[in-house]
């Protein structure tokens, strides 16, 4: 109520009536009699001499009104700030990922349309998006998890089978079919405890009733895709993930179908934002 009346005070002040001062605020004129009423009787003080329509500024009026002004300087500061945060021309947006490969289009999308919202893009597995995103340290995340949370907004963005990746003097790279069975006598490169790709492997290979000879636990993609490098062992890697390089061979599964499917999410009750729903719009849709 009072930044109300003071904007009544400081219109008043520069116009010289309560007609015009009506006129700029936008409100009638009993309005702005009573908000600066309310304001002399609440304080006591007098801000204006009256003279029949003229209002001339008293004494307590000349040094309420520096004040007065600087508020109404920094309420059009405010907001111009906010339409400029409501068209996206400054922001940051928070991306995170289970990995570039299902959602780096839209954030370069993005970062063209809005070159003024600063960018960040986390990388971590599925489980720990999720929770960054709960707790506020994201605006928006893809995972293959499938959540059920009601507080989450949810869509699927892509499907992708999982592949068998090894080093091309592997003995499974000289195969032209090979199974989950053919996995039983060889090393298998595993992510880390959370990792969906982990968890569909894993239960492929127990549906299967297949048991490997050896598991590495190797805690990202990028040391997975060096480890067979170093002939280390083979993994499962959904295909657009598989790395490119001539010293690996990626083989089709052909008695299973194992597919990740990656989801977009972000909180429902942030889906409105403008920030947000605009990276929601240029998302793809699968499924």
């Amino acid at each position: 109520m009072l930044v109300a009346e003071l904007k009544s005070f400081y219109a008043v002040a520069r116009w010289g009536t309560v007609t015009k001062a009506a006129a700029q605020l936008g409100i009638s004129q009993p309005t702005v009699t009573g908000q600066l009423r309310q304001l002399e009787s609440r304080y006591g003080i007098e801000l204006f001499y009256r003279h029949g329509r003229s209002m001339h500024l008293s004494d307590a009026g000349q040094r309420l009104m520096p004040l007065a002004e600087k508020l109404v300087q920094q309420e059009t500061e405010i907001d111009f700030w906010l339409r400029d945060a409501s068209e996206l021309r400054e922001g940051h947006l928070r991306v995170g990922a289970t990995g570039p490969f299902y959602i780096m289009d839209t954030v370069q999308r993005y970062s063209q349309r809005y070159p003024g919202i600063d960018l960040t893009l986390t990388i971590g597995n599925s489980q720990a998006m999720l929770q960054a995103l709960q707790d506020y340290r994201i605006e928006v995340a893809t995972s293959s998890y499938l959540s059920e949370e009601k507080h989450f907004y949810r869509r699927m963005i892509a499907a992708d089978p999982l592949r068998i990746v090894t080093h091309r003097e592997h003995p499974l790279a000289r195969r032209s079919q090979v199974q989950l069975s053919d996995l039983s006598h060889y090393a298998l490169l595993l992510r880390e405890p959370g990792s969906m790709t982990r968890k569909l492997t894993e239960s492929a290979l127990e549906a299967a009733g297949v048991t490997v000879g050896r598991i590495l636990e190797i805690g990202s993609r990028e040391s997975i895709r060096q480890a067979i490098l170093c002939d280390l062992g083979i993994s499962l890697i959904p295909s657009r993930e598989a790395p490119t390089h001539p010293d690996l061979v990626t083989l089709e599964i052909t008695d299973a179908t194992i597919v990740m499917n990656e989801y977009l999410y972000c909180l429902r009750e942030r889906q409105p934002v403008q920030l947000i729903a605009r990276f929601l719009e240029m998302a793809p849709t699968a499924g």
